[in-house]
């Protein structure tokens, strides 16, 4: 995926993700869901880092929220939204 594709929409987030042990790799099929860009399991403090961009902070929670929803070995999220994005 090119830095120009990253760049289409206005909200960019990055949310961190904790599961319950041994179900991080179900992570990945969030990639399924309109504004998922990169879902991937990740080793240290969080089990999963995804890649959200939506058009406003309204889009960016409905993401969020179906991603959740849709994961119910989903414990607990942190999200970074992004402030600069480089040309």
């Amino acid at each position: 995926m090119s830095s120009k594709n990253l760049r289409r929409k206005h909200v960019r987030a990055f949310v961190m993700v904790t599961m319950k042990p041994g179900t991080s790799q179900q992570i990945v099929t969030s990639r399924r869901i309109r504004g998922v860009k990169i879902a991937n399991s990740v080793l240290g403090r969080f089990d999963a880092v995804v890649v959200i961009e939506a058009e406003n902070l309204s889009e960016l929670k409905k993401i969020i929220y179906e991603m959740i929803e849709q994961h119910p070995n989903v414990t607990h999220t942190e999200t970074l939204i992004s402030i600069f994005h480089p040309e």
